[in-house]
């Protein structure tokens, strides 16, 4: 329970995982990647942050995160990242804030604004100053994000490491499968048909009630074949 000098904070939950699939991508003339830096629009999936306690010097930065969140929920990144000349947004909630618990879900915020706007590199900053909670849900999520900004950046081998850690860190139905699916799709880019097999197999034989279940076979026959 809070103490007296301490308020709770909650924070919204959020639809479970906005997934926008987009497979493949051209990246050279001649040549299409077969990667997840395009595959997820955004993972913020039921980013279940529960409640949060900031002491009263804080209370401006509660005020200015509730403002930039109102941004974030309306899609409106820049504007919640930025400010929108009224509110202060994300970057300046952190950077003003940085040493309470509102401030450090700033970095979280910002970072997934930056990946929304393609800044990649940004994000991965924010997102790596993001100090995790150890929640089941969110900590899994924001390895996975930064996994896929590396995706995007073209470095795959980092970005498979991070995903396969995002799924085992989850372990559920719901983040998992779609981080071993993403990790196989790189192993495959990579020639490394045993590794994508096993990510593969671990949906087949572990995530049973996962919405990628019912299609996993395909999966399995393209790399055995």
């Amino acid at each position: 329970m809070a103490k007296n000098n301490k308020k709770n904070y909650e924070v919204n939950e959020f639809d479970e995982a906005l997934v926008a699939s987009k497979s493949f991508f051209e990246k050279n003339k001649n040549a299409i990647v077969y990667g997840c830096g395009s595959v997820l629009v955004i993972i913020i999936a039921a980013l279940l942050i529960h409640q949060f306690y900031i002491v009263p010097r804080s209370n401006k930065a509660d005020e200015s995160l509730f403002a930039a969140q109102e941004l974030f929920m309306n899609g409106e990144f820049d504007k919640a990242l930025n400010g929108d000349g009224q509110n202060m947004g994300f970057l300046a909630v952190a950077d003003e804030f940085g040493c309470t618990k509102a401030g450090n879900l700033a970095h979280l915020y910002a970072g997934l604004c930056l990946y929304q706007t393609e800044k990649y590199q940004e994000a991965i900053d924010q997102l790596e100053d993001y100090s995790s909670c150890g929640d089941d849900m969110v900590s899994p999520s924001v390895i996975g994000t930064i996994g896929n900004c590396y995706a995007e950046l073209g470095q795959n081998e980092k970005a498979v490491e991070l995903l396969v850690k995002a799924a085992k860190k989850a372990d559920n139905n719901t983040l998992s499968p779609l981080y071993l699916i993403q990790a196989g799709q790189i192993y495959e880019t990579l020639g490394q048909a045993e590794k994508a097999l096993d990510c593969y197999k671990q949906i087949k034989n572990k995530y049973q009630q996962s919405m990628q279940y019912s299609e996993i076979d395909k999966y399995i026959e393209r790399v055995t074949k």
